[in-house]
């Protein structure tokens, strides 16, 4: 069934929020903060392995790299539109029209939560490669995983940003449809050096949450997610 893996990860970051909410508590905010330095390392080299996976050649005995030029022109050019468009912005306001709905203008955190956890669980190639796989073949193993990822990381966002991460479940759902269809329509087209790109570039972003997640919200990764279609649209650039 195409958009089951969506399904899926959707209930887990419901549930891991839910269970982060109600267990969280029992957490010191020594231990708390302990853990979302952990997730947020990891994270780092969850965004470091994908880099180097799709950078480094292997080539005669001798190491060298790929991509360079791309990965430049796409971020900043990418970063340049966001900032223009200003999605960091669109997606605060969306996680402050929430709080609103409700009732929780008293919670201090919950548009951070909101705002974190959404880029955490909707940004990566994990996310995009899984929907597109879904969409085209009903291939929804990489969701599967993602959503255990997804559980654990949720309910410690949870447990230290409170409910706000788990409205996160709202983007993560549209935006992961929206990539399932794409996958259903175009993904039989798409090449291998696209999806080789879309993976590089969205590495680089998984990196950028990692560095949030450890130095609360210095980088705006919402706007740097044009970056990843100019990266698939390089890709059949006569270059």
């Amino acid at each position: 069934m195409i958009g089951l893996g969506t399904i899926i990860n959707t209930g887990a970051v419901i549930v891991g929020g839910i269970f982060g909410l109600l267990f969280g508590k029992l957490l010191s905010e020594k231990l708390q903060k302990a853990l979302v330095t952990a997730c947020g390392v990891s994270t780092l080299f969850i965004g470091i392995g994908g880099v180097l996976e799709k950078m480094l050649v292997f080539e005669k005995g001798a190491i060298s790299t790929q991509g360079m030029l791309m990965m430049i022109i796409c971020m900043a050019l990418g970063t340049l539109i966001g900032e223009l468009i200003d999605i960091d912005k669109g997606i605060t306001k969306f996680g402050d029209f929430l709080k609103k709905k409700f009732k929780s203008q008293n919670d201090a955190t919950f548009t951070e939560g909101f705002l974190t956890a959404s880029i955490t669980f909707v940004v990566g190639a994990m996310t995009i490669i899984g929907c597109i796989e879904d969409g085209i073949s009903g291939d929804y193993s990489i969701l599967v995983a993602k959503s255990v990822l997804d559980f654990i990381m949720v309910i410690v966002l949870t447990s230290t940003l409170g409910k706000g991460c788990i409205f996160s479940a709202i983007p993560l759902f549209i935006i992961q449809s929206l990539f399932t269809l794409l996958g259903y329509f175009i993904g039989p087209i798409l090449s291998i050096k696209a999806l080789d790109n879309l993976s590089y570039v969205g590495s680089i972003l998984i990196f950028c949450v990692g560095l949030n997640l450890l130095w609360k919200g210095k980088v705006k990764v919402a706007n740097m997610l044009p970056a990843v279609v100019l990266a698939v649209i390089y890709a059949y650039l006569p270059i």
